[in-house]
């Protein structure tokens, strides 16, 4: 099998039977995780459009799900603020009176991403590096680096049409917000949520006429240098380019 078997036991539920045997910090009475990483009060922000007023994304389910398809080729038209507020919105927005109800699903709610941008070509926005506060609903202002769609291409493996979008989704997962609850067990749920983020982009950006295609080819290193994260507590994990098509 060529090693094959022991990669295959990852997607099993094996460890399903041990789970009354598991250490885990939520049963030994330890504090959980915060929900969102935390930042500097005197940093910069970009409001978003609040939910209350989007307008945009009324497509009905069943034309998003006919029309999805993984998309290369962008038209080069700007996304509105409007447009790029539902999509973080769609992704890992709040949806009730917990921050822990969200628009995609979480294993146990424990919803261990966060959401980072490269903005190329969105109106009101300049370009840059941006991390999604689904909590307070606006945008983090981290980085504005020269040549940042080359660096994007970079770390994409190569991949050009990453810098043709209008701004390019980049996933960091931080284990220990679902460890802490699932322990061993945890891995699995990560790859299982991360599939349901992606899907949310994909069906969003089809309804306000834009396009997407999930990244799972990048070089670990570079996507978690240009993110500023350590890639051990919080490492890159998937990306997805969106734009006007």
């Amino acid at each position: 099998m060529n090693g094959l078997e022991d990669h295959r036991n990852f997607l099993k539920g094996y460890l399903w039977d041990r789970w009354d045997d598991l250490e885990r910090d939520q049963q030994k009475g330890l504090p959980a995780p915060p929900p969102q990483k935390p930042y500097d009060g005197d940093a910069a922000f970009v409001d978003l459009v609040a939910r209350k007023d989007i307008t945009v994304g009324n497509m009905p389910l069943i034309n998003a799900l006919e029309r999805r398809r993984s998309c290369r080729k962008f038209t080069g038209q700007p996304l509105s603020l409007e447009e790029l507020s539902f999509l973080l919105w769609a992704v890992q927005g709040v949806t009730g009176d917990r921050e822990d109800r969200r628009t995609a699903p979480s294993a146990g709610a424990r919803h261990p991403f966060e959401t980072y941008l490269a903005v190329m070509n969105v109106e009101g926005v300049k370009p840059g590096l941006y991390r999604y506060l689904p909590v307070e609903h606006r945008l983090l202002v981290m980085d504005r680096p020269e040549e940042l769609d080359r660096k994007v291409v970079e770390a994409c493996k190569g991949q050009s049409f990453t810098a043709d979008g209008a701004v390019v989704f980049m996933w960091t997962v931080l284990p220990y917000r679902a460890e802490w609850r699932y322990s061993l067990i945890a891995h699995k749920m990560i790859a299982v949520d991360a599939g349901h983020l992606c899907q949310n982009l994909y069906l969003a950006c089809e309804s306000v006429g834009a396009g997407a295609c999930a990244i799972g080819k990048y070089a670990q290193d570079k996507m978690d240098a240009l993110l500023g994260v350590d890639g051990t507590d919080e490492f890159a994990i998937y990306a997805a380019v969106a734009g006007k098509v």
